[in-house]
């Protein structure tokens, strides 16, 4: 059997968001509400609150339609979520957001949002 030279495969390091990275036009976005989401997640898990719990406590009010949008949250479909509705959520589980800004770094191009859970 006559082996093909191997061709070398090219590795581009990341950007540090995954989402810029496939080429998304709302990478940025995508990339803050996943952190957020991940933020809630993480409370709800460290407290094991139920799903009907959660919803409660972030003051979601409609019992079957609550459900489904902690679900949707829990398995990061975050289609359906703004940034400022996450934000909400993170204060009604006794977080404080805050909100820091500066002038960009010299290293990137363009200003950034980033999300940073202490």
């Amino acid at each position: 059997m006559v082996r093909s030279k191997s061709k070398r495969k090219q590795v581009i390091p990341s950007s540090g968001n995954v989402f810029a990275d496939l080429g998304f036009a709302d990478a940025e976005e995508r990339q803050t509400k996943l952190r957020l989401a991940y933020s809630i997640n993480q409370i709800i898990e460290r407290r094991g609150w139920s799903q009907t719990e959660a919803a409660r406590r972030m003051g979601l009010s409609q019992p079957g339609v609550n459900q489904a949008k902690i679900s949707a949250l829990r398995n990061y479909r975050l289609e359906g979520f703004s940034v400022e509705r996450l934000m909400r959520f993170l204060t009604g589980l006794d977080q404080d957001v805050q909100i820091l800004i500066r002038q960009k770094d010299r290293s990137h191009k363009t200003g950034q949002v980033v999300v940073i859970a202490a």
